[in-house]
Protein backbone atom coordinates (compact mmCIF):
# COMPACT_ATOMS: atom_id res chain seq x y z
CA UNK A 1 0.00 0.00 0.00
CA UNK A 2 1.44 3.60 -1.01
CA UNK A 3 1.95 5.67 2.01
CA UNK A 4 -0.94 8.45 0.58
CA UNK A 5 -3.38 5.88 0.41
CA UNK A 6 -5.66 5.90 3.46
CA UNK A 7 -6.31 2.40 5.16
CA UNK A 8 -9.67 1.91 8.10
CA UNK A 9 -7.14 4.05 10.30
CA UNK A 10 -6.78 7.02 8.15
CA UNK A 11 -10.75 7.20 7.31
CA UNK A 12 -11.69 7.02 10.87
CA UNK A 13 -9.04 9.92 11.84
CA UNK A 14 -10.73 12.02 9.46
CA UNK A 15 -13.86 11.55 9.93
CA UNK A 16 -13.39 11.97 13.88
CA UNK A 17 -11.72 15.23 12.44
CA UNK A 18 -13.93 18.05 11.97
CA UNK A 19 -14.89 19.36 8.88
CA UNK A 20 -14.03 22.75 9.00
CA UNK A 21 -10.31 22.73 10.84
CA UNK A 22 -8.26 26.40 10.88
CA UNK A 23 -4.90 24.28 11.06
CA UNK A 24 -4.05 20.29 11.45
CA UNK A 25 -1.10 19.00 12.48
CA UNK A 26 -0.05 15.67 11.01
CA UNK A 27 2.09 12.94 12.75
CA UNK A 28 3.48 10.01 11.01
CA UNK A 29 0.18 9.39 8.96
CA UNK A 30 0.67 11.38 5.23
CA UNK A 31 -1.98 9.47 4.01
CA UNK A 32 -4.29 12.26 5.84
CA UNK A 33 -2.52 15.11 3.90
CA UNK A 34 -4.64 15.42 1.00
CA UNK A 35 -7.83 15.26 2.59
CA UNK A 36 -6.76 17.92 5.12
CA UNK A 37 -5.62 20.40 2.75
CA UNK A 38 -9.02 20.18 1.33
CA UNK A 39 -10.27 21.49 4.93
CA UNK A 40 -7.35 23.56 5.42
CA UNK A 41 -4.45 25.49 3.51
CA UNK A 42 -2.51 25.49 7.05
CA UNK A 43 -0.97 21.86 7.44
CA UNK A 44 2.18 21.10 9.05
CA UNK A 45 3.56 17.16 8.87
CA UNK A 46 6.15 15.32 10.56
CA UNK A 47 6.95 11.63 9.64
CA UNK A 48 9.78 9.85 11.44
CA UNK A 49 10.15 7.45 8.73
CA UNK A 50 11.97 8.36 5.54
CA UNK A 51 9.67 6.82 3.47
CA UNK A 52 6.61 8.25 4.63
CA UNK A 53 8.45 11.79 5.07
CA UNK A 54 9.21 11.66 1.27
CA UNK A 55 5.63 11.01 -0.09
CA UNK A 56 4.32 14.45 1.55
CA UNK A 57 4.80 17.53 -0.57
CA UNK A 58 7.54 19.33 1.02
CA UNK A 59 5.81 22.64 1.38
CA UNK A 60 3.94 21.52 4.05
CA UNK A 61 7.00 19.07 5.77
CA UNK A 62 8.37 20.03 9.16
CA UNK A 63 11.80 18.95 9.78
CA UNK A 64 11.33 18.92 13.11
CA UNK A 65 8.23 17.61 15.82
CA UNK A 66 8.59 20.72 17.80
CA UNK A 67 7.52 22.54 14.44
CA UNK A 68 4.03 21.43 14.86
CA UNK A 69 3.02 23.12 18.25
CA UNK A 70 -0.13 25.54 17.88
CA UNK A 71 -2.63 23.41 15.77
CA UNK A 72 -6.25 23.57 16.19
CA UNK A 73 -6.03 19.79 15.56
CA UNK A 74 -3.08 17.42 15.75
CA UNK A 75 -3.25 13.89 14.47
CA UNK A 76 -1.60 10.78 14.61
CA UNK A 77 -1.26 7.10 14.05
CA UNK A 78 -0.70 6.08 17.30
CA UNK A 79 3.03 4.38 17.67
CA UNK A 80 3.65 0.90 18.70
CA UNK A 81 6.08 2.94 21.48
CA UNK A 82 5.07 5.23 24.30
CA UNK A 83 7.45 7.31 24.08
CA UNK A 84 7.29 8.20 20.45
CA UNK A 85 3.56 9.08 21.40
CA UNK A 86 4.44 10.94 24.73
CA UNK A 87 6.15 13.50 22.14
CA UNK A 88 3.65 13.56 19.65
CA UNK A 89 1.13 14.90 22.74
CA UNK A 90 3.41 17.45 24.02
CA UNK A 91 5.01 18.52 20.40
CA UNK A 92 1.40 18.77 19.51
CA UNK A 93 0.84 21.70 22.44
CA UNK A 94 0.38 25.57 21.78
CA UNK A 95 -3.35 26.06 21.22
CA UNK A 96 -5.74 26.50 24.26
CA UNK A 97 -8.71 24.47 22.30
CA UNK A 98 -6.10 22.17 20.24
CA UNK A 99 -7.46 18.40 20.16
CA UNK A 100 -5.15 15.39 19.49
CA UNK A 101 -6.59 12.69 17.57
CA UNK A 102 -4.13 9.16 17.72
CA UNK A 103 -5.72 6.37 15.35
CA UNK A 104 -5.10 2.81 15.29
CA UNK A 105 -5.80 -0.66 15.15
CA UNK A 106 -7.83 -2.31 18.11
CA UNK A 107 -5.44 -4.89 18.83
CA UNK A 108 -1.85 -2.55 18.49
CA UNK A 109 -3.80 -0.27 21.60
CA UNK A 110 -3.76 -0.61 24.94
CA UNK A 111 -4.63 1.51 28.39
CA UNK A 112 -0.80 2.68 28.31
CA UNK A 113 -1.72 4.92 25.45
CA UNK A 114 -4.52 6.43 27.72
CA UNK A 115 -2.21 7.47 30.39
CA UNK A 116 0.62 8.88 28.39
CA UNK A 117 -2.21 11.25 26.36
CA UNK A 118 -3.47 11.97 30.14
CA UNK A 119 -0.02 13.70 31.16
CA UNK A 120 -1.06 16.21 28.64
CA UNK A 121 -4.65 16.61 28.42
CA UNK A 122 -7.29 16.91 31.06
CA UNK A 123 -9.74 14.64 28.78
CA UNK A 124 -9.32 11.49 27.22
CA UNK A 125 -11.75 8.94 25.55
CA UNK A 126 -11.87 6.61 22.83
CA UNK A 127 -14.43 6.85 19.93
CA UNK A 128 -16.33 3.85 19.13
CA UNK A 129 -14.56 1.13 16.97
CA UNK A 130 -15.18 0.59 12.88
CA UNK A 131 -13.43 -2.01 10.90
CA UNK A 132 -11.36 -3.40 13.82
CA UNK A 133 -9.76 0.27 14.39
CA UNK A 134 -10.35 3.10 16.94
CA UNK A 135 -9.29 6.83 17.73
CA UNK A 136 -8.12 8.18 21.07
CA UNK A 137 -9.73 11.48 21.34
CA UNK A 138 -7.72 14.20 24.06
CA UNK A 139 -8.51 17.89 24.88
CA UNK A 140 -8.56 20.38 26.93
CA UNK A 141 -4.27 20.60 27.72
CA UNK A 142 -2.63 20.63 30.73
CA UNK A 143 -0.78 24.06 31.43
CA UNK A 144 2.97 24.34 32.11
CA UNK A 145 3.19 21.14 30.31
CA UNK A 146 7.18 20.10 29.06
CA UNK A 147 9.19 18.24 27.10
CA UNK A 148 11.34 15.79 28.65
CA UNK A 149 12.68 15.00 24.94
CA UNK A 150 15.31 14.25 23.86
CA UNK A 151 16.79 12.37 26.77
CA UNK A 152 20.42 11.55 27.52
CA UNK A 153 22.24 8.75 29.48
CA UNK A 154 25.90 8.55 30.21
CA UNK A 155 28.02 5.17 30.04
CA UNK A 156 31.33 6.31 31.06
CA UNK A 157 32.45 2.76 31.14
CA UNK A 158 32.42 2.87 26.97
CA UNK A 159 33.74 6.27 26.44
CA UNK A 160 30.11 7.87 25.28
CA UNK A 161 26.53 9.25 26.10
CA UNK A 162 23.70 8.34 24.40
CA UNK A 163 20.30 9.99 23.21
CA UNK A 164 16.99 9.43 22.63
CA UNK A 165 14.06 11.42 20.82
CA UNK A 166 10.79 9.57 21.84
CA UNK A 167 10.87 7.15 18.63
CA UNK A 168 14.41 6.30 18.98
CA UNK A 169 14.78 2.18 19.28
CA UNK A 170 16.40 0.73 22.40
CA UNK A 171 15.89 5.09 23.87
CA UNK A 172 18.57 5.52 26.15
CA UNK A 173 19.55 1.92 26.73
CA UNK A 174 22.15 -0.33 25.01
CA UNK A 175 19.84 -2.88 23.72
CA UNK A 176 20.29 -6.71 24.29
CA UNK A 177 21.59 -7.66 21.27
CA UNK A 178 23.66 -4.81 20.44
CA UNK A 179 25.06 -5.53 23.38
CA UNK A 180 25.69 -9.40 22.82
CA UNK A 181 27.50 -7.84 19.56
CA UNK A 182 29.59 -5.63 20.97
CA UNK A 183 30.98 -8.65 23.16
CA UNK A 184 32.06 -10.32 20.13
CA UNK A 185 32.95 -6.78 17.93
CA UNK A 186 36.45 -7.26 16.24
CA UNK A 187 36.28 -4.92 12.80
CA UNK A 188 39.76 -4.46 11.03
CA UNK A 189 39.41 -0.91 9.14
CA UNK A 190 38.79 2.29 9.70
CA UNK A 191 35.98 3.19 7.76
CA UNK A 192 32.79 1.31 9.23
CA UNK A 193 29.30 1.41 8.19
CA UNK A 194 26.55 1.46 10.95
CA UNK A 195 23.45 0.11 9.33
CA UNK A 196 20.07 1.00 10.87
CA UNK A 197 21.36 3.01 13.53
CA UNK A 198 19.11 3.47 16.18
CA UNK A 199 20.35 5.15 19.27
CA UNK A 200 23.86 4.79 17.95
CA UNK A 201 25.59 2.49 20.65
CA UNK A 202 27.61 0.85 17.91
CA UNK A 203 28.44 4.24 16.28
CA UNK A 204 29.55 5.62 19.47
CA UNK A 205 31.31 2.81 20.60
CA UNK A 206 33.33 2.36 17.64
CA UNK A 207 33.90 6.07 16.70
CA UNK A 208 35.32 6.07 20.88
CA UNK A 209 38.27 3.89 19.72
CA UNK A 210 39.26 5.70 16.50
CA UNK A 211 37.14 4.63 13.85
CA UNK A 212 35.64 6.73 11.28
CA UNK A 213 31.86 5.94 11.08
CA UNK A 214 28.98 6.39 9.08
CA UNK A 215 25.76 5.99 10.45
CA UNK A 216 22.36 5.40 8.48
CA UNK A 217 18.92 4.95 9.59
CA UNK A 218 15.48 5.62 8.56
CA UNK A 219 14.21 7.08 11.03
CA UNK A 220 14.32 10.48 12.22
CA UNK A 221 14.61 9.90 15.90
CA UNK A 222 16.84 7.41 15.56
CA UNK A 223 19.46 9.68 13.43
CA UNK A 224 18.65 12.94 15.60
CA UNK A 225 19.58 10.98 18.80
CA UNK A 226 22.99 9.92 17.14
CA UNK A 227 23.82 13.75 16.17
CA UNK A 228 22.72 14.53 19.90
CA UNK A 229 24.93 11.72 21.29
CA UNK A 230 28.02 12.31 19.50
CA UNK A 231 28.20 16.05 20.23
CA UNK A 232 27.72 15.31 23.63
CA UNK A 233 30.56 12.77 23.86
CA UNK A 234 32.68 15.04 21.71
CA UNK A 235 32.61 12.31 18.90
CA UNK A 236 32.66 12.67 15.14
CA UNK A 237 29.97 10.10 13.97
CA UNK A 238 28.60 10.77 9.52
CA UNK A 239 25.11 10.42 9.57
CA UNK A 240 22.30 9.92 7.26
CA UNK A 241 18.73 9.59 7.00
CA UNK A 242 17.95 7.70 4.47
CA UNK A 243 16.00 4.40 2.84
CA UNK A 244 18.67 2.16 2.38
CA UNK A 245 22.32 2.33 1.26
CA UNK A 246 21.96 3.05 -2.46
CA UNK A 247 23.11 6.49 -2.02
CA UNK A 248 26.72 5.35 -0.40
CA UNK A 249 29.66 4.91 -3.01
CA UNK A 250 30.91 1.19 -4.08
CA UNK A 251 33.57 0.22 -1.92
CA UNK A 252 33.75 3.21 0.71
CA UNK A 253 33.95 0.72 3.59
CA UNK A 254 36.25 -1.61 5.31
CA UNK A 255 33.22 -2.97 7.67
CA UNK A 256 29.81 -2.83 7.84
CA UNK A 257 27.93 -3.33 11.31
CA UNK A 258 24.44 -3.73 12.11
CA UNK A 259 21.62 -4.91 14.65
CA UNK A 260 19.23 -4.65 11.34
CA UNK A 261 15.47 -4.03 11.78
CA UNK A 262 13.05 -6.77 10.85
CA UNK A 263 9.90 -4.54 11.42
CA UNK A 264 7.64 -1.22 10.14
CA UNK A 265 6.09 0.33 13.08
CA UNK A 266 3.68 -2.64 14.16
CA UNK A 267 4.51 -4.99 11.02
CA UNK A 268 7.22 -7.63 10.47
CA UNK A 269 9.69 -6.18 7.44
CA UNK A 270 12.73 -7.65 6.54
CA UNK A 271 12.87 -5.69 3.29
CA UNK A 272 15.33 -3.63 4.72
CA UNK A 273 17.54 -5.60 6.23
CA UNK A 274 17.72 -7.92 2.67
CA UNK A 275 18.70 -5.43 0.66
CA UNK A 276 21.50 -4.67 2.84
CA UNK A 277 22.14 -7.91 2.66
CA UNK A 278 22.26 -7.57 -1.45
CA UNK A 279 24.17 -3.99 -1.65
CA UNK A 280 27.14 -4.72 0.91
CA UNK A 281 28.92 -6.29 -1.82
CA UNK A 282 28.86 -3.69 -3.45
CA UNK A 283 29.51 -1.18 -0.05
CA UNK A 284 32.59 -3.54 1.30
CA UNK A 285 36.12 -3.43 0.03
CA UNK A 286 37.32 -6.97 -1.06
CA UNK A 287 37.83 -8.79 2.14
CA UNK A 288 35.39 -6.48 4.09
CA UNK A 289 33.32 -7.87 6.94
CA UNK A 290 29.60 -7.59 7.95
CA UNK A 291 28.91 -8.09 11.54
CA UNK A 292 25.56 -8.89 12.29
CA UNK A 293 23.69 -9.33 15.38
CA UNK A 294 20.11 -11.24 14.93
CA UNK A 295 17.47 -13.20 16.77
CA UNK A 296 18.63 -16.50 16.61
CA UNK A 297 15.10 -18.16 15.17
CA UNK A 298 15.92 -16.04 11.61
CA UNK A 299 17.53 -17.60 9.10
CA UNK A 300 19.81 -14.52 8.03
CA UNK A 301 22.81 -16.90 8.18
CA UNK A 302 22.00 -18.71 5.12
CA UNK A 303 20.40 -15.13 3.74
CA UNK A 304 23.94 -13.81 4.06
CA UNK A 305 25.62 -16.82 2.69
CA UNK A 306 23.66 -16.70 -0.77
CA UNK A 307 23.82 -12.97 -1.05
CA UNK A 308 27.32 -11.52 0.24
CA UNK A 309 29.82 -14.63 1.00
CA UNK A 310 31.37 -16.82 3.54
CA UNK A 311 29.46 -15.84 6.69
CA UNK A 312 30.91 -17.67 10.02
CA UNK A 313 29.00 -17.54 13.45
CA UNK A 314 30.43 -16.51 16.22
CA UNK A 315 28.47 -15.92 19.15
CA UNK A 316 25.85 -17.56 19.96
CA UNK A 317 22.67 -17.72 22.79
CA UNK A 318 19.17 -18.87 22.99
CA UNK A 319 18.12 -15.77 21.83
CA UNK A 320 20.91 -13.71 19.57
CA UNK A 321 23.18 -15.14 17.19
CA UNK A 322 26.46 -12.57 15.81
CA UNK A 323 27.70 -13.68 12.42
CA UNK A 324 30.54 -12.10 9.85
CA UNK A 325 30.39 -12.56 6.54
CA UNK A 326 33.34 -11.38 4.27
CA UNK A 327 32.91 -9.67 0.88
CA UNK A 328 34.91 -11.50 -2.11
Amino acid sequence: MSALEPDAVDALLLDEAPAEIASAAVFDAPALVPALLERTDDVRVFCDDFRDASAVPHDVLAEHPDELGGAAVAMARLPKSLGALDEMAVSSLGADDVMFLGGARDRHMNKSMNSVLERYFTAVNASLGRQKSRVLRAWGPVAEAESEWPKLRAYDEHGFTLAAHGATFGGTKIDAGTQFLLESLDVEGDEILDFGCGNGSLSLWLAARGKRVAAVDVSWAAIAGTQIGAAASDLDVATRWADGTASFPEHSFDAIVTNPPFHRGTAKDSDATLALFDDARRLLRPGGELWCVYNSHLPWRRELNARLGRTRVVAQNRQYTVAVSVAP
